[in-house]
């Protein structure tokens, strides 16, 4: 069993930077890949970033790519996303997942990850 802590997130500007990061309390993340999703009120939980389990390739909706980074080593905890060049539409819950099975073509999808943390609060607003 896993337990995915997530920290960070919080209160800011449109174009500011804020980073959040995922811990799993008690274990190593090393051979799962791990990835953030998020949801705001009323929409689907919508896929952010992943690394993969193995080799530490990184992969980004298509709405975050060149703004956010994923640290791109699981074996290190924590496993922290960098969001720079932030939008108001990028207010949600922030969610950590992780799994232990979890193939390159399944990271975009929630249902492949096993264990997930409780989320993080991001408001970005003027």
């Amino acid at each position: 069993q896993v337990q995915l802590v997530e920290s960070g997130g919080g209160l800011a500007r449109p174009g500011d930077s804020l980073r959040v990061s995922c811990a799993a309390s008690g274990s190593s993340l090393r051979g799962y890949a791990v990835a953030w999703f998020r949801q705001s009120p009323g929409k689907e939980r919508e896929f952010v970033a992943a690394v993969a389990r193995t080799g530490g390739s990184t992969y980004y909706g298509d709405a975050m790519k060149g703004r956010f980074t994923i640290s791109g080593d699981n074996a290190k905890n924590p496993v922290v996303l960098q969001m720079n060049s932030l939008k108001t539409e990028d207010t949600a819950i922030y969610f950590c997942a992780a799994g232990r099975g979890v193939i390159t073509s399944s990271l975009m999808n929630r249902e492949a990850y096993d264990f997930w943390g409780q989320g993080t609060q991001v408001t970005v607003s003027s």
